[in-house]
């Protein structure tokens, strides 16, 4: 399945001559080495304004980036285990408020840290139980191993999880240790990105009684008909996966991470709900088009209108910003002006970002520098794939946006 254009950009609000200049822009990049290859897709009321390719999916073997490549989305999962979540809530099966431990026992008793060092931490009994919507918001105190800038960063490393978890422990195991760590602050108090989606993930293990996987492809792929995402690939749709790649520190050329990319040719033990779907073009289009949607699409209905929008609110407390809850590691956002709602981030004010953005418009990317945007005030999506690791290397999510909103004239 690939995305082709379906309407004439001009039909749609969008000057054609300015759409361009997407691929003018971006094609720079893999001229001079930066990229090896991408992929873009712009719609508006539904319809495809822009799909376009550049480049190479395998710089080393020559094989171009075309409609039906494979990308590793990582973080782009998160929102899939939030809608996956948010359909058990629909169902009544738990609250919002609810305290995770009721269904996951190893996170009652939780600790924080206060002072101290990794190999002599000092904490104190968290004052709030984590809930629900602390981990669809990341406010529940968690962190990742890789962000390196706290102690509890560093206590995460030497338990084993840095950007990856130690290659024999599944879903429910992770979630053993992250009980077991101290939190990086009172739950609710602040925001830090963070596990929450993987712990997420296994929330709706236990209370769907399926597998994540399982639950993903008979409740969400399968209906939608994302044929395409999957845990890993093997067999000939390996040939369709994009290399993964780092910039050379000299020369910002685009090497090849083999180390890093060659997971994903084996199925991981686990199922990671905060960043483990492979995905294309197609099938990622077809998801945020059922967010823009209000939680349908063709027929299919995941979610409900009502829920989306409740969704997609700034769910942070007191309405505050990232910029001024965010505890300083890593994102996939600015900070300024930015919220988070359940699973994505929310634009709540577009001016501090200093980059054009609607009120409303949610959000998120993945570390190998994809990203996805859904703006309901104009009824745009936007899909952009690559596979440069970290995502913070060049700022291609902001000038997406610059030359989406530019082209944009009616």
């Amino acid at each position: 399945m690939s995305v082709a254009r379906s309407k004439d950009p001009d039909q749609i609000g969008f000057d054609p001559a300015r759409l361009a200049r997407i691929d003018e822009h971006f094609g720079r990049y893999v001229d001079d080495g930066r990229l090896a290859g991408w992929q873009v897709v712009v719609t508006r009321h539904g319809e495809v304004a822009h799909s376009s390719t550049y480049g190479l999916r395998d710089r080393e073997s020559g094989a171009p980036v075309e409609a039906d490549t494979l990308w590793r989305i990582y973080s782009m999962t998160k929102p899939v285990t939030s809608v996956a979540a948010m359909m058990l809530w629909e169902e009544g099966r738990f609250e919002l408020t609810d305290e995770i431990s009721r269904w996951l026992p190893e996170f009652a008793d939780l600790r924080v840290y206060s002072k101290g060092s990794v190999l002599k931490p000092y904490t104190v009994p968290a004052a709030e139980p984590i809930r629900v919507w602390h981990l669809l918001t990341h406010t529940a105190g968690l962190t990742y191993g890789f962000i390196q800038s706290s102690v509890v960063d560093g206590l995460y490393r030497a338990a084993g999880y840095d950007l990856y978890p130690p290659a024999d422990v599944d879903l429910a195991g992770a979630c053993a240790a992250f009980g077991e760590l101290p939190l990086l602050f009172q739950p609710g108090s602040a925001w830090g990105y963070s596990v929450a989606t993987d712990v997420l993930g296994r929330l709706v293990e236990v209370i769907s009684g399926q597998s994540l996987d399982a639950f993903f492809a008979d409740r969400i792929f399968t209906p939608l008909g994302m044929t395409d995402t999957r845990w890993w690939v093997e067999g000939d749709e390996a040939d369709r996966l994009a290399a993964l790649y780092v910039p050379e520190p000299r020369s910002g050329r685009a090497v090849r991470y083999d180390s890093l990319g060659s997971l994903a040719f084996s199925k991981p033990a686990l199922l990671s709900g905060g960043g483990g779907l492979i995905s294309s073009a197609a099938d990622y289009h077809r998801f945020t088009s059922m967010l823009l949607r209000g939680g349908e699409l063709d027929g299919v209905r995941l979610l409900g209108p009502r829920t989306v929008r409740f969704m997609t609110r700034n769910h942070l407390p007191g309405g505050q910003d990232l910029g001024t809850l965010s505890t300083g590691g890593f994102a996939e956002t600015t900070l300024d002006g930015i919220g988070f709602g359940l699973g994505f981030a929310v634009v709540d004010d577009p001016i501090p970002s200093r980059v054009p953005s609607s009120v409303g418009e949610y959000y998120w990317g993945g570390v190998a520098s994809t990203a996805f945007w859904v703006d309901p005030a104009e009824e745009i999506t936007a899909l952009l794939f690559t596979q440069l690791m970290p995502s913070s290397t060049y700022p291609l999510r902001s000038q997406l946006r610059q030359l989406v909103y530019a082209a944009l004239v009616d």
